[in-house]
């Protein structure tokens, strides 16, 4: 969908990506100020906010230092009267969750929503959390789509009974609904100016401890209550009966012999196994989960025999079912993860799905799953790995070859990882990682190994994640005289999720931010010793690498060089030129230091003769790799021509200029 359809007033029928379609709702309910933190699978929610804040002047996009300040920062305008909205992962719901449950206590004036989106399989994420536990234990209503129509639906919705209820409403995704697409019908786009509100006249107290929190915990619950009564949030789920070919709306006491629970994409994978099976079944589609509508699931499953509940990750809505029925019909049969038919793990599909109902219904299996998935691996087999890796021409790769070097031995050495491109040292194909954990733990862990174990500590961190959260173990590691040496990789932006601004970064979202220098805080902060290197001086760096892990004390090395991916756009788009490097296949011993301990991507083995060969398709030109050369055998493209000001080097060029270089002995 182009950013032009997304701001297009008029109602009409657009192809939507979910994240696209809640940030359309978003801006339909009015919203005016929206701050996030990037983190798949909602980041596509912050790019378009981030695009449509430089064609409007009716709303304020911020990216956070993290998820708790973004939460709070839409809480604020909605404390004065304004429409707030955040969006964030799983993960980062445990970041924010700290304000998150004394907002669920004070309310709120403006509507505010918040998305939480949850990565079943782990996708992008270091666990399979279960948001919808978060609206539960905080007492409050959590909406969940299955499509991108019901995400904007939703999301539109949720901000009217946000300001019904002065209550903070949260919306559940997942990785299959954000990354879903899909026709969406949206209405008018009707904004009103960037009006700032008066204060005075919209005084009251968000204070809350002591006596208040007990009032607030007291109105909360009577708020909750109303909830499960209200037929606002009730109208939002739906009783359907399936007869083999289409869906018809029911009511909930008319569901005979086998019924389904379901909710969010599972209901997806409910559907199109029933269509594949011709199979019959009574569907309760929840959308609301919490309150959970407890009379509303009683009078579905009471004239029952059986009922399948379809839901991904905990049995959240299994536990109520379960209660439910001990008084409603105790003799139902439950199928779930309880029962062994589903797993507590991993996302499903329909082959997961229909596997389940056809022994539920007694019907055939329309195809052989099974054996198609087993052909499947055999096939998989020989296909040669492609685990995930560094970019070409990512300063990481160039910071971690030389940080190795610096270490010698490294079993003398506890390195603590963190979030960030860098996560991958810890797969199996590098394995060079003791913790992992979550974004800035690394302080923490590094911080407590330093008094417990013998060998040096080092810790790592990305720009992005020192500004996050890695500040308070930072300050803790200073204060207590911790013994380790902090890696910060500066690569000027949020990397991993799609190259978003940050407190650091040269990067904008808006005309008035302001770039904080992380040597400087350091310096404030009271570190003594820090060194700042250039990434791509890879075999410069060894030796300072070396000093910083010798020092007594706590030492930080600030390795600075930009994303690959966000260098080379900008650069491009200011008519650089990329000069890629060749492999002098006269002057090439097959070391293999270029392969086997750079592992850039565009550096491969040619065939032909078994020397290194540089694909220049792939080849960003950082040079790094004739640094790391022993045999001095890779150079740039642009000395056959005398000087990088020359005109650029397509791979035709660069295809003949391989043979020159051979003609002239490497010279």
């Amino acid at each position: 969908m182009s950013l032009k359809e997304v701001l297009k007033e008029e109602p009409h029928m657009g192809y939507m990506l979910a994240n696209e379609a809640i940030v359309r709702a978003a801006l339909e309910a009015d919203v005016k100020v929206a701050a996030f933190y990037p983190g798949s699978p909602q980041t596509e929610i912050l790019d378009t906010f981030d695009r449509v804040s430089h064609y409007r002047d009716d709303i304020v996009v911020e990216i956070a230092a993290n998820e708790k300040v973004a939460l709070e920062t839409a809480a604020g305008a909605a404390f004065v009267g304004l429409r707030g909205f955040t969006s964030m992962k799983s993960v980062g719901g445990n970041v924010a969750s700290d304000t998150l449950y004394s907002l669920a206590y004070t309310g709120v004036k403006g509507g505010l929503v918040v998305v939480i989106a949850d990565d079943p399989y782990a996708h992008s994420s270091q666990s399979e959390q279960d948001g919808r536990w978060f609206g539960y234990t905080a007492y409050l209503p959590m909406l969940e789509p299955s499509n991108p129509q019901e995400a904007y639906e939703m999301v539109k919705k949720a901000f009217e009974l946000s300001e019904k209820y002065g209550s903070v409403i949260l919306v559940r995704t997942t990785t299959r609904v954000n990354h879903q697409s899909g026709l969406v019908k949206v209405g008018k786009l009707e904004r009103t100016p960037f009006d700032k509100l008066s204060w005075k006249e919209n005084r009251r107290s968000y204070a809350t401890v002591g006596s208040l929190a007990r009032k607030f915990k007291a109105e909360l619950l009577e708020k909750i209550a109303k909830m499960k009564e209200d037929p606002e949030f009730l109208a939002l789920n739906r009783v359907e009966y399936f007869d083999g070919k289409e869906v018809k709306a029911v009511k909930p006491e008319e569901a005979k012999g086998i019924g389904i629970i379901t909710s969010g994409v599972a209901y997806s994978y409910v559907l199109e196994s029933l269509q594949k099976l011709g199979g019959e079944a009574y569907v309760l589609k929840l959308s609301v989960l919490n309150p959970i509508p407890e009379k509303l699931i009683g009078d579905f499953i009471e004239g029952l025999e059986k009922v399948v509940v379809v839901e991904e990750l905990t049995p959240y809505i299994e536990g109520f079912v379960r209660q439910i029925a001990k008084e409603r019909n105790p003799n139902i049969e439950i199928i779930g993860k309880k029962s062994g038919h589903f797993l507590e793990m991993l996302e499903y599909n329909v082959p997961i799905v229909i596997k389940v109902l056809a022994e539920v219904l007694g019907r055939e299996l329309p195809f052989d799953y099974e054996g198609h998935f087993k052909k499947m691996w055999e096939l998989a087999k020989l296909a040669p790995p492609r685990m995930p890796t560094f970019c070409a021409g990512c300063p990481h790769r160039a910071t971690f070859w030389a940080l190795r070097r610096a270490m010698g031995n490294i079993e003398n050495y506890y390195l603590a990882n963190d979030i960030g491109c860098y996560s991958m040292l810890a797969l199996e194909h590098i394995g060079w990682t003791d913790s992992l954990l979550a974004m800035g733990a690394s302080l923490g862990i590094a911080h407590g190994v330093q008094h417990s174990a013998q060998e040096r500590v080092v810790a790592v961190v990305g720009d992005s994640t020192f500004f996050h959260a890695a500040l308070p173990g930072i300050v803790n590691a200073i204060r207590n005289n911790s013994k380790m040496t902090l890696i910060i990789l500066d690569n000027a932006v949020t990397a991993m999720t799609g190259q978003q601004a940050h407190p650091g970064s040269p990067k904008k979202v808006n005309p008035y931010e302001k770039r904080i220098d992380i040597e400087s805080v350091l310096r404030g902060l009271g570190v003594e010793k820090i060194v700042v290197v250039d990434s791509f001086q890879a075999r410069k760096n060894i030796g300072k690498l070396r000093e910083a892990l010798k020092y007594d004390g706590l030492s930080v090395v600030i390795s600075r060089g930009d994303c690959a991916l966000y260098h080379f756009r900008e650069y491009r788009r200011a008519g650089g030129k990329i000069i890629p490097y060749f492999v002098d296949k006269d002057a090439c011993e097959r070391a293999y230091n270029c392969i086997r301990d750079f592992g850039c991507p565009a550096i491969v083995v040619d065939e032909t003769d078994l020397k290194a060969k540089i694909l220049p398709e792939v080849c960003v030109g950082c040079g790094v790799c004739a640094q790391l050369c022993p045999h001095n055998a890779i150079h740039s493209t642009a000395i056959l021509y005398g000087g990088e000001d020359k005109p650029y080097v397509t791979i035709e060029d660069y295809r003949e200029l391989e043979q020159i270089m051979l003609r002239r002995g490497g010279q």
